[in-house]
């Protein structure tokens, strides 16, 4: 029996009701989905002989692209997708309006201007229709013939499950003066790579000279390294957050030309690592680690007290206090919250777990837009869900360390490690510390999970991480060599490198995917299955010009407010005309 003879036919309603649901994709897997099936007729028309275009495939297409990436669609934009004449796409258009698989929404009071958005059957279709093309692709490239094979990431190097060799030598070497030059962050990643440096400087055939310092003082040497006529520096480790007000202020150099040039596999990077180092639609870093911050949690403490992971708010809060000993040298959770950037930075995160961005995004079916970030936003900390989050850090204070109050990154990570807390909310990249030493408590009973949600939240993995970017102000006679040691220092053999010598967060699903670098960590396994899952953002803290000073707001207000020193409710209305001032002067 022969299949439907065109989109239109595979996708009438009858057939659509009959399938069952796939298990779906995520907002990025879908889109790069709709670019493979687009590309694969591309090519069809390209070479074989009476290949047309099908314009109820191409309509479906567009119109799904623009829906995921909430674009307004109109009958002329629609039309001229389809690839077919003018009037033959038209009517196209309304035989798929007249199955129920389109909606027009009126865009004015009038109704005489129309928007066009795909019905939920068409886009149950879409789902059930990528989920099968990625279990016959599984099958083809040898992931096995159960519905299991659909378990990988759709365009990414999932499908390259292999041993990474170590990176080649260069068979010429940097044509620079001078040694490298590197600004990077004080962490296991760069430390890693400053441990690597002969075998890069072999790799390079160049001399490196790396500084290193704390986030607060890398990002004030990044803004001063900005007013020089030269920059002092090659390449910069920048912390995703700051790419907005580094491109806005134009003291980073955009890379897209870079990218197309060298051939860079964007697809290989996380989506949200890759996306959190672009700006008004240009790229300007590549990621070097891609951390998300989790929940660490003692198996064995949790195994003993009957007690699940927890995926909510409320949960996390029950187990603290069912695990919290003080008697026995023993409290429930810790977490950053020093003053200024590490409470900052948590309250951006844990309000996104409980289902809002600091600032008015648009929202998404799996989250918020933050690539609209440069434009002029409202922040929103006279929210319920900011004052729920006040209330839940309050919460946290009475089954934390004493010290919890200076408690930032690397803190709360030893008090995990140590035993002295049954959680942590930590990024990977510090799941060394206790992974590496057998001594530590924490050693091989470890697990990791979302943030939990709060009520009006859903469990989410908020990425940090850093990206290389090259300084606008970098010696014109400077950049071909610094772009190719870029190349080099992002690229799969040598971030795999980083891996093995005790670094906890790479940004790419080849490297992650290697058995060698699986074998070393459960929480690289973790932070794979939840990206497979769509649970990686980085809207929490979006790219935003000022996001650095609303971060910095919120680490001395809500400071004060867990010191007792203001009420919750006074801490919230200070931040939000704070922030107001600081975002719309």
């Amino acid at each position: 029996m022969s299949g439907p003879r065109t989109m239109r036919e595979a996708l009438a309603p009858e057939k659509v009701a009959s399938r069952a649901l796939g298990t779906g994709l995520t907002r990025h897997e879908m889109l790069r989905f709709l670019d493979f099936i687009e590309e694969m007729q591309t090519e069809a028309g390209l070479v074989l002989p009476h290949s047309t275009p099908d314009a109820y495939l191409h309509i479906t297409i567009h119109l799904m692209r623009n829906h995921i990436e909430g674009k307004l669609t109109t009958i002329s934009t629609l039309a001229m997708a389809s690839r077919a004449p003018y009037a033959t796409a038209v009517r196209r258009i309304r035989e798929m309006e007249a199955d129920g698989l389109i909606l027009s929404r009126p865009r004015t009071r009038t109704g005489k201007s129309f928007s066009l958005h795909p019905a939920p059957a068409l886009i149950e279709a879409w789902q059930d229709y990528a989920h099968r093309i990625k279990l016959v692709v599984g099958r083809t490239v040898g992931l096995g013939e159960q519905e299991e094979g659909a378990d990988y990431y759709f365009g990414g190097s999932y499908l390259k499950a292999r041993i990474i060799p170590l990176p080649a030598i260069h068979t010429e070497p940097l044509k620079i003066a001078a040694p490298l030059r590197l600004l990077v962050h004080a962490d296991p990643t760069f430390m890693a790579m400053d441990s690597l440096k002969r075998q890069l400087e072999n790799v390079l055939g160049a001399q490196i000279r790396s500084r290193a310092l704390s986030i607060d003082r890398l990002r004030l040497e990044v803004l001063r390294n900005a007013e020089a006529q030269a920059s002092a520096y090659d390449i910069m480790a920048v912390d995703l957050p700051w790419i907005g007000e580094l491109a806005e202020g134009g003291m980073v150099a955009p890379l897209d030309a870079f990218v197309e040039r060298e051939g860079v596999n964007r697809s290989d990077f996380h989506p949200a690592g890759w996306n959190g180092a672009r700006y008004r639609g240009a790229q300007y870093g590549i990621p070097i680690q891609t951390t998300p911050e989790l929940l660490a949690y003692r198996t064995d403490l949790f195994e003993e007290a009957g007690i699940a992971p927890p995926d909510t708010t409320d949960a996390l809060l029950d187990a603290a206090r069912r695990l919290h000993r003080p008697e026995r040298g023993l409290r429930g959770i810790a977490w950053n919250a020093a003053r200024g950037t590490p409470l900052g930075h948590t309250f951006l995160m844990v309000m996104g777990a409980f289902g809002q961005p600091a600032l008015d995004l648009p929202p998404l079916p799996d989250g918020f837009d933050a690539s609209v970030a440069h434009q002029p936003l409202r922040p929103m900390f006279d929210t319920q869900e900011a004052a729920e989050t006040a209330d839940f850090l309050r919460a946290l204070l009475e089954v934390s360390p004493k010290n919890i109050l200076s408690m930032s990154w690397y803190e709360r990570v030893v008090a995990y490690g140590d035993g002295e807390v049954a959680m942590a909310y930590t990024y990977t990249l510090l799941a060394p510390y206790f992974e590496n030493d057998a001594s530590r408590p924490a050693h091989g009973v470890t697990g990791f999970v979302p943030h939990p949600a709060g009520p009006h939240g859903r469990p989410i993995a908020p990425v940090g991480g850093y990206a290389l970017a090259l300084p606008a102000n970098l010696a014109p006679e400077r950049k071909e060599a610094v772009e190719k040691a870029l190349g080099v220092l992002t690229s799969a053999e040598v971030s795999k490198l980083y891996i093995m010598s005790g670094s906890r967060a790479c940004p790419r699903f080849s490297v992650n995917a290697d058995p060698e670098v699986r074998a070393l960590s459960p929480a690289i396994t973790a932070m794979d299955t939840m990206a497979r899952q769509g649970l990686l953002h980085y809207w929490p803290r979006p790219p935003a010009p000022r996001i650095s000073g609303v971060i910095e707001i919120c680490g001395e207000v809500f400071h004060e407010m867990l010191r007792g020193l203001v009420g919750p409710r006074d801490a919230l209305a200070e931040v939000q005309r704070r922030t107001e001032a600081l975002l719309n002067p």
